[in-house]
């Protein structure tokens, strides 16, 4: 018969089951469960403190608990999975964290661990029977065996079937996101006195995946003002915690580092305006462009995270790319201060025992390496579980630990995965993303990983004349709405486009018209599409877009000579990209209507706005009206666009030169009339 805490036990598991792709570590009430009855090793839990007093942790704790190596059974569930920071359980199968006993990961370890093992010990014995005994009584090793402690320094953590399916299926269920309230506790129970945050940006859409009031959010030290007597740090209740701000993907800007590096400014600006009030008076010293593909800028981030120790924590919203930039900035291969020029010492004086004393040198040797080995071979086997802690246990130490699983999945990371480094140092943390409104809830399951903009788009030129519209996907519609304007549309997004009339591109969008025009929507969602709203194309960008006119090289005049002036814009499509929009205008025109709007506000007392000036205009159509936003123009297309095709490749032949076609015509009629 089964027992009252049995029977329990199932009608949990029954509840646990319901809660798919829910964070375990944000429901801290679930761990007691699994580690009583579901969880195929016990755990030892530590009694959770008093709420008054703060819990301590340690990276110390991190040691071994037990003597003797794990069973290969034991061995088989760890605590977390290292993929996704999933707690390891055999409950749900659709699950983060879920482990199939009878799996083929699993079953591959047992045999990869048997056959290694008896390898290594036949080759141990062989050694042994073919040595001198002298030799090994002198070394100490006549009775050495193999130890059960080797197998455990080169373990690897096996990962859920979860991240399996990611890895090598490209298929999985996304988490619920936690909200900033859920980070900011996790934060908040840190072990470390000096604590560092990286708040990780897209520089697909920057700045929308900015996250608003993020220091107050997080009780981070605030932003160093541009006062010469402003402190650089401030600790709160006994912690110091920073914040730095890192643009991940920096490669989608521009082809070359020399040109993310010469947009910096134009980054500190947007940035500062997305900021608010707020960010008017900051020095934004903390910021930092950063490619993980090309590896730029990597390096220093990784020098800053070892300098530092403490605590680390990447936060930000879902598929901004964090666990990418864990892998590249997290210290692999130290686990400690290296001293290289005691080691050179040492080194020679060892040359010297060694031919002074061969025997005893050889001893030291071997004395010394079996400490290290038994030293490093004292990895954790079942680090202690807090039952209502919202930070899970810190992974066991290594030099070259399991990285995060890295997918174009939102909501991969579905807890905390913590990684120490330099022997107690430092860890740095991964934490899962924050909800990031994007499209792919309006997209067909077989087009949501074309949304991910991987690579740099090398755009094409569209010209957007009066009565035109610019379709991308089925998804966005933008429309000219200012008349005899034309608008060339350069859209860096992963998008098919196509530039068609008013009414066509309107009943493509709302699924009324049946046409060639890829759409990549659900089908039944056309009564959702809105409008989100008119954007002005309000930056003058006369002096970048006319060419050699104000080049100094060149003709070398001033953008207020010219007879036009060019307006620009970039509008962006959250989690997708952007779309440049350039537009030209007669400055006559624009200069009388702006002298209109003059005269008729200074005979009241209202100021004058942006709005009021005659600036060309878009109306935007997109899913409930949302995912829409602008920034000031970067100007990418002039940093690289589609070039040329060669001579070659050309479809057809250029049009001939008419210089002097009419002189040769004149010639021609007059030769006949004389003949």
């Amino acid at each position: 018969m089964r027992t009252r805490f049995q029977n329990h036990g199932l009608l949990v598991a029954k509840e646990i089951r319901a809660l798919k792709g829910f964070p375990l570590y944000l429901c801290p009430a679930l761990f007691q469960v699994r580690n009583t009855h579901f969880l195929t090793r016990p755990r030892h839990l530590i009694p959770c403190p008093r709420a008054t007093k703060r819990r301590q942790f340690n990276l110390s704790s991190t040691r071994n608990q037990s003597n003797g190596a794990l069973s290969p059974h034991d061995r088989a569930f760890p605590v977390s999975c290292p993929g996704c920071g999933a707690l390891a359980h055999s409950v749900d199968p659709d699950g983060a964290g879920f482990y199939s006993p009878g799996g083929r990961s699993v079953k591959r370890l047992f045999d990869q661990n048997a056959k290694r093992r008896k390898i290594e010990d036949d080759i141990f014995k062989a050694a042994l029977r073919s040595a001198d005994a002298g030799l090994l009584q002198e070394l100490g090793a006549a009775d050495s065996s193999p130890s059960t402690k080797d197998e455990d320094a080169n373990f690897q953590t096996p990962f859920c079937d979860r991240c399996h399916n990611l890895i090598h299926h490209h298929s999985g269920v996304s988490i619920d996101h936690p909200s900033i309230e859920s980070i900011a506790d996790t934060i908040a129970e840190t072990p470390h006195k000096h604590n560092h945050v990286y708040h990780v940006i897209d520089a697909a859409d920057f700045p929308l995946s900015l996250i608003p009031n993020i220091h107050e959010h997080l009780s981070a030290a605030p932003q160093r003002s541009q006062n010469r007597r402003s402190k650089a740090g401030k600790y709160y209740h006994g912690r110091k915690t920073e914040l730095s701000f890192i643009i991940t993907r920096s490669d989608l800007l521009a082809p070359k580092k020399e040109q993310v590096d010469a947009l910096m400014p134009y980054l500190l600006q947007v940035l500062r305006d997305a900021l608010g009030p707020f960010g008017k008076d900051v020095r934004l010293g903390n910021v930092r462009c950063v490619s993980s593909k090309r590896g730029w800028w990597t390096k220093n981030i990784k020098e800053d995270i070892w300098h530092r120790g403490g605590g680390g924590w990447l936060v930000g919203k879902a598929n901004v790319g964090k666990s990418n930039l864990f892998e590249m900035v997290f210290p692999k291969g130290k686990m400690g201060d290296i001293k290289y020029a005691s080691l050179q010492n040492q080194s020679q004086k060892g040359h010297d025992s060694a031919a002074a004393k061969p025997g005893e040198y050889a001893r030291e040797i071997f004395d010394q390496f079996g400490k290290r080995t038994s030293e490093l071979s004292a990895l954790p086997s079942d680090p202690p579980v807090e039952e209502d802690s919202l930070l899970p246990p810190a992974q066991p130490e290594t030099p070259f630990p399991v990285m995060p699983v890295i997918s174009s999945l939102p909501g991969t990371t579905a807890s905390p995965i913590r990684l120490p480094f330099g022997g107690g140092k430092g860890e740095l943390i991964d934490l899962p993303g924050l909800t990031r409104d994007s499209l792919d809830t309006y997209v067909c399951e077989d087009h949501q990983a074309d949304l991910v903009m991987r690579t740099r788009i090398k755009p094409e030129q569209h010209v957007i004349k009066p009565g035109k519209s610019l379709l991308l996907g089925g998804l966005v519609r933008i429309t000219p709405t200012t008349p005899d304007v034309i608008v060339m549309a350069y859209p860096f997004v992963p998008l098919p486009t196509h530039v068609t009339s008013n009414e066509k591109a309107a009943g493509i969008q709302v699924q009324e018209r049946a046409s060639g025009v890829p759409v990549i929507t659900k089908p039944g969602l056309g009564g959702i599409i809105s409008s989100a709203g008119k954007y002005p194309l309000k930056w003058d960008v006369t002096k970048q877009r006319s060419g050699p006119l104000t080049n100094r090289s060149a003709v070398g005049l001033k953008a207020e000579q010219l007879p036009y002036k060019i307006f620009s814009t970039d509008v962006l499509i959250e989690g997708c990209g952007w779309v440049e929009l350039v537009a030209q205008v007669r400055k006559k025109r624009f200069e009388a209507h702006e002298g209109s709007v003059i005269s008729s506000q200074s005979s009241t007392t209202n100021t004058v706005s942006e709005h009021d000036y005659s600036y060309p205009e878009v109306e935007i159509f997109s899913p409930e009206g949302k995912h829409i936003g602008c920034r000031p123009p970067m100007n990418a297309w002039l940093l690289g666009g589609r070039k040329k095709a060669p001579v070659s490749q050309r479809k057809s032949r250029p049009r001939r030169s008419m210089k002097g076609a009419k002189k040769a015509m004149k010639q021609a009629a007059k030769l006949a009339c004389s003949s």
